[in-house]
């Protein structure tokens, strides 16, 4: 499985912005001088957007240009169509429906096999979910006190693309999210203006 290897804290550090969604990830940020507070030329902009979408979904660069040539061919605004993409991959909604504290925890959870979709183990992190999919931990791992720990205090987080069901510890997509319910903060036509070139 490819996953980005760096240090987490000093990557959110490097790209100004807390991308893990860890609470103590910026508290050294104050210092050092990171790259996203230097004054950078137009392509910088752009460069810097796509390492932060990149480092939000954990997905390195060869996956991440086939996402982008999806979104460009999709019917939507580019840019959006890419969010919502990658906002669709099965360990994403794993840590949105809070079975993982991060985001590499659901990813691993996933690679595991501790999840099933509509009934049947999948263990690719990167299966995107159709709308209607149901996400769920699997009978044997409900054992796992962390995963019942982490589950149940996200019980109140809610997006209006997700539903949870706390009882039966699963999720489902009700629908495909859109962009201003999901909670980055990204200039993604910066990103599809960089690929365009």
């Amino acid at each position: 499985m490819a996953r980005m290897r760096q240090p987490r804290f000093k990557l959110c550090r490097r790209l100004g912005l807390n991308v893990i969604g860890h609470p103590k990830a910026m508290n050294r940020a104050g210092n050092g001088q990171s790259r996203a507070d230097k004054k950078l030329s137009y392509y910088g902009m752009q460069l810097l957007e796509k390492q932060r979408l990149k480092a939000y979904y954990g997905v390195l660069e060869k996956q991440f240009g086939k996402y982008v040539d999806q979104a460009i061919k999709s019917k939507d605004v580019s840019g959006d169509a890419l969010v919502k993409i990658l906002e669709r991959r099965l360990d994403n909604l794993v840590y949105r429906m809070g079975f993982g504290s991060t985001l590499s925890q659901a990813r691993q959870m996933v690679s595991h096999g501790h999840i099933t979709v509509n009934g049947k183990k999948v263990n690719i992190p990167s299966y995107i979910v159709n709308v209607g999919d149901r996400i769920e931990l699997k009978e044997k791992s409900r054992g796992i006190q962390l995963f019942a720990d982490n589950f149940k205090a996200n019980k109140d987080f809610s997006l209006p693309y997700i539903s949870k069901d706390t009882d039966n510890f699963s999720g489902t997509l009700v629908s495909i999210p859109n962009r201003e319910d999901i909670p980055i903060q990204i200039d993604t036509q910066l990103i599809i203006e960089w690929y365009s070139k």
